[in-house]
């Protein structure tokens, strides 16, 4: 496998931001990051006190940014996943740069600190692992890697709070399209029996793995498949139909509303469906969609123009 990697950015206008995830993620790609000035700028005020400084080059660079990135390997296979990705988006001129592993790691290493979640979750970087935790927080160790899903953007925070809340000791957790894991990992962390993670990348299962061995889990309470469960009936059959009590989905809405038709069939009676990665504009739609399939939204939050459900069946 390459040790090198392409940084993939798509400068894209805002209006069309929504658009253009929902096609790469509808065409292979889990691993997206968004960046606007505005959600800079909030995240850096929203976590003033957890930063030992900003980055004035990354504040730079964001300046009236609007932009889709991603990561795809510096090879033959790379460049044919990538085309694989930018099906339907040929109007966008894609910029690259190349990248080694090892850099792509220590140039989040100059800016991601510490953060708390919620009332108990403290996320840390692995390579701050021995410093001081807050009384109170559950540490949650996690290797940002090249899968996203490190805690810092709104949907994963909305989602880790509703799970803080919902979640009871002995509970089983699915989360589906797990990413880097971090939400599964929480549950355990949190006092979950034992979770399964789905997701439609491959890469997925060894990330969220990884981020596992860091937080003394092992695969006895943690399961990771990939695929896609709306189409894979098999697959469907691993994930403990009618077992779990918590089943997340921190996706997009265009996937959460055909999973909606679906989560029913894996909780338990009294379970709770957790739902975020919701865009401003598209959370009623989603709403009507959880609702008709036999849902009934108990919570609803909002963040930085992103929302989150919690709904219990009706």
């Amino acid at each position: 496998m390459s040790d090198t990697w392409l940084e993939v950015t798509l400068p894209v206008p805002a209006e069309k931001l929504e658009r253009v995830c929902d096609l790469l993620t509808a065409n292979g790609m889990a691993g997206l990051v968004v960046e606007e000035e505005g959600d800079f700028l909030r995240f850096l005020e929203q976590n003033r006190q957890y930063w030992d400084y900003v980055d004035e080059g990354l504040a730079q660079r964001m300046k009236g940014a609007s932009r889709v990135k991603f990561y795809v390997p510096d090879d033959e296979e790379g460049r044919r996943q990538l085309r694989q990705y930018l099906a339907g988006l040929e109007e966008y001129e894609p910029q690259t740069v190349s990248l080694r592993e090892e850099d792509w790691a220590t140039s989040w290493q100059k800016y991601y600190q510490s953060i708390p979640v919620g009332k108990r979750l403290y996320i840390v970087p692995d390579w701050m692992r021995g410093q001081p935790v807050p009384e109170g927080r559950t540490p949650l160790y996690l290797n940002p890697g090249l899968t996203f899903g490190t805690g810092s953007h709104p949907t994963t925070q909305l989602c880790l709070e509703l799970l803080e809340e919902v979640l009871r000791p002995g509970d089983k957790v699915l989360d589906l399209g797990c990413g880097s894991g971090i939400l599964a990992i929480a549950a355990l962390a949190l006092g979950a029996s034992r979770a399964v993670g789905v997701d439609i990348d491959p890469k997925a299962a060894d990330v969220a793995f990884e981020n596992a061995a860091l937080n003394g889990v092992g695969p006895d309470r943690l399961s990771v498949y990939a695929g896609d469960v709306l189409a894979d009936r098999k697959l469907a059959a691993k994930l403990e139909p009618g077992q779990n009590r918590v089943v997340l989905a921190n996706i997009v809405a265009d996937v959460i509303i055909p999973l909606s038709a679906k989560a029913g069939e894996f909780m338990t009676g009294d379970g709770v469906f957790l739902a975020s990665g919701i865009i401003a504009g598209r959370e009623d739609e989603v709403r009507t969609a959880m609702e008709a399939n036999g849902f009934a939204i108990v919570k609803h939050l909002e963040r930085g123009g992103w929302h989150a459900f919690q709904a219990v069946r009706d």
